[in-house]
């Protein structure tokens, strides 16, 4: 095979060579992440936390704070998240033979702090700060453009006393700057003091599924749903593909007790992809699909144990539904074809793409332990059109990804289609053949303007199959 590299170096590589394909390297900083996490509450908060270390190459960890939640009001455990950061730190020298990007040990381990050892509310007010709060507040000040993404894996509350902390120590110019910069999505209320900060900082962008967890976005990531292959997050998966002979990071990977990693989707949409926009939620993308609005009350509906299940006060980012027809492969003739069945629902937003966010993981597990000749790494779209493109009505355009890559020399398998629910359009744009480099496809006419998401797949025959994507987004024009 050829010799790897990371994306960001053969974004470079290809910029050097064809100064054309400038505007389509990402040049973006990666994101700032800081985790609140209940840790040993469940075991899946340690499953999260192993898959995010093996993305710290492109995700910058400024904190992960060790917090309570309903599962577990009294104690916090750092120690855990400091044992997994050790861990990490025995598989990084393999890790930098496939990025060198990937932080040591012992700047992660510099980064565990502590929340308050008591639940929710109990936690918020006066003389309630905790490392956990104090850095928050710091991280917001650091004298930095980039917004500060906290992902909270259980209570909320060390955030709840920053903003408290913020509120009644900053002026309120300071603090609406401050908060500007917060980006929260916390899975589904863990602690009572959820409700609290969407009632009080009304300006905080807000991501959450809205009351019983059973209906919920997040669930998809470890929910079986019929008619669907659901061997990817099997037990049996999981064993052959993360945690036996998979070195130490592997091994410690615990079994699933309650859910596998329900709170992986709180960060999973950070990973730059190509798929990727965490400043719009309802575009879709790993960790799902939201949309903006205030979610009905349903008087018989209900939240965690413990946590108050009332009316929201304003416009949140929740759940979304997206219809999916999933691309089969086929024996003969066009190597995919369309399913028989399609989908609907809010959960189908994440499960469209499990099978291929499950083969990237298993791939970075294999990079623990495999040289880089051995194990697969993702394909490089390389677009021969602009990512935004305006048309007319009935006018033709063409997508054309011809010169992507593979840093391991693999076959690529093409595929585009229009991905409806992102965009105004909602009729479905529909052309042939959709799994060819470059397709040629044809504006429908239209009463008004409008847009329409494009999304490519590009999937290389590696082992495991890896896919990297590109999103065009079509102006029609009414003429």
């Amino acid at each position: 095979m050829m010799k790897s590299f990371p994306l960001s170096v053969c974004c470079l590589l290809s910029f050097l060579a064809d100064p054309a394909t400038a505007l389509q390297a990402q040049t973006t900083a990666p994101h700032r992440l800081l985790v609140l996490t209940d840790i040993e509450a469940d075991p899946d908060d340690t499953q999260s936390l192993i898959r995010l270390l093996l993305y710290a190459n492109e995700i910058e960890i400024e904190g992960i704070v060790a917090t309570t939640s309903t599962w577990m009001r009294e104690a916090i455990h750092p120690e855990s998240v400091e044992r997994i950061i050790t861990t990490y730190g025995e598989v990084r020298p393999n890790l930098i033979l496939h990025d060198p990007a990937y932080p040591t040990a012992e700047s992660l381990l510099t980064k565990v702090y502590d929340g308050l050892p008591v639940y929710g509310m109990t936690g918020v007010g006066e003389g309630k700060d905790s490392e956990g709060s104090a850095r928050i507040i710091d991280l917001l000040e650091a004298d930095d453009d980039r917004p500060l993404w906290v992902s909270v894996w259980g209570g909320i509350n060390t955030l709840a006393q920053a903003l408290y902390t913020i509120r009644e120590t900053k002026t309120k110019e300071e603090a609406d700057r401050l908060i500007g910069k917060l980006r929260v999505y916390t899975i589904s209320d863990q602690d009572d003091s959820g409700p609290w900060i969407r009632e009080n900082f009304p300006g905080v962008f807000y991501v959450f599924s809205y009351g019983d967890y059973g209906r919920s976005t997040w669930i998809a990531i470890n929910g079986r749903f019929p008619g669907i292959d659901n061997t990817t997050i099997s037990n049996a998966w999981l064993n052959d593909h993360i945690q036996q002979d998979h070195g130490p990071l592997g091994a410690a990977y615990p079994d699933v007790a309650w859910g596998m990693e329900g709170d992986t989707p709180a960060w999973l949409w950070l990973v730059a992809n190509g798929l990727h926009a965490p400043e719009h939620p309802d575009w879709g993308g790993w960790g799902g699909r939201y949309e903006k609005y205030t979610p009905d009350f349903d008087p018989d509906g209900a939240g965690a144990p413990g946590i108050p299940f009332t009316a929201e006060t304003r416009p949140v980012w929740t759940d979304a539904s997206d219809t999916y027809t999933p691309f089969l492969p086929s024996a003969y003739g066009r190597a995919v074809e369309r399913a028989d069945t399609s989908f609907t629902g809010n959960k189908v937003t994440l499960w469209r793409w499990r099978d291929d966010f499950q083969r990237d993981f298993a791939a970075r597990m294999d990079w623990t332990v495999q040289s880089v000749e051995a194990a697969n790494h993702a394909p490089v779209p390389v677009l021969d059109n602009p990512r935004e493109i305006t048309v007319s009505s009935g006018q033709g355009f063409r997508l054309d990804a011809a010169r992507s890559t593979d840093p391991d020399g693999d076959h690529l398998s093409f595929l585009w289609y229009h991905y409806p629910e992102p965009g105004s359009l909602q009729e479905e744009i529909r052309f042939a053949p959709e799994n060819a480099a470059s397709v040629w496809v044809t504006a429908p006419e239209v009463e008004r303007e409008e847009t329409a998401h494009f999304i490519l797949e590009v999937t290389d025959h590696g082992t495991p199959a890896l896919t990297a994507y590109e999103r065009v987004i079509v102006r029609i024009l009414r003429e």
